[in-house]
């Protein structure tokens, strides 16, 4: 499983539909509309690069009013919910 995070700027009117149609690509997780440098934080996780790849130039990138991206790939994952799940004994 790759995982990566995508940051967007988008031209300020079309923020809401910009994140609209890229949460229904297949890859993509979640969509967070951001405060600071960037208007959008896009999470993928896919099977692999290539797939990765098809889902940032052939589906991010082609849609319309994304000014600038930048692409991170995840080497791990640290979550709080992953490991209370995995030490989870049925307390509550």
């Amino acid at each position: 499983m790759v995982t990566a995070l995508v940051l967007l700027n988008v031209a300020r009117d079309r923020v809401n539909e910009v994140a609209e149609e890229i949460t229904e690509m297949e890859g993509v997780t979640e969509v967070y509309s951001v405060a600071g440098r960037y208007d959008l934080a896009v999470v993928i996780r896919v099977k692999d690069n290539e797939r990765l790849a098809d889902v940032v130039t052939k589906g991010i990138r082609k849609v319309d009013g994304i000014e600038k991206s930048e692409t991170l790939i995840a080497f791990r994952v640290y979550s709080r919910h992953d490991l209370e799940s995995m030490f989870s004994i049925g307390f509550k």
